[in-house]
């Protein structure tokens, strides 16, 4: 009587862990580096917060102008710095929240109440630098 033995042979075992090697070399390094995507979705959240916060400064300086904690956006105010957009988010913005370093630049006159202009907020941690643009709406 003949005994089958089962199981797998050593060209299977060697293909497998061949294969497994090559993925590993490949696909590894793509997921261990991540901090440029994680920088920029940082700062483009911190960019999309300042926007938000922008419009409902806006809406409520046009509903009431002496109300505490809304901002005047005119042309004496109409700066990118980080001091004036960190008044739009709540959590406050300085130019190293969360181990990130940040600064903005641009600054425009502006005119009429609605008048939007853009500032560029970059942020940098280490080596990674990235930047998003914040659209700031004027009060008048």
């Amino acid at each position: 009587m003949e005994t089958m033995h089962k199981g797998f042979t050593l060209i299977e075992l060697v293909t497998v862990i061949v294969i497994l090697g090559i993925l590993a070399a490949v696909a590894l390094p793509r997921f261990l580096n991540l901090s440029q995507e994680a920088t920029a979705a940082s700062v483009q959240g911190v960019a999309a917060a300042v926007s938000a916060g922008s419009s409902i400064n806006f809406g409520a300086y046009a509903a009431n102008s002496s109300k505490p904690g809304v901002t005047a956006v005119n042309t004496s105010t109409a700066s990118c710095s980080v001091a004036f957009l960190s008044n739009f988010i709540n959590a406050g913005l300085t130019t190293n929240t969360g181990g990130i370093s940040y600064s903005g630049t641009g600054a425009q006159a502006c005119g009429a109440a609605g008048n939007t202009y853009q500032c560029t907020l970059t942020g940098t941690k280490g080596t990674v630098s990235a930047t998003a643009s914040v659209t700031v709406i004027c009060t008048g």
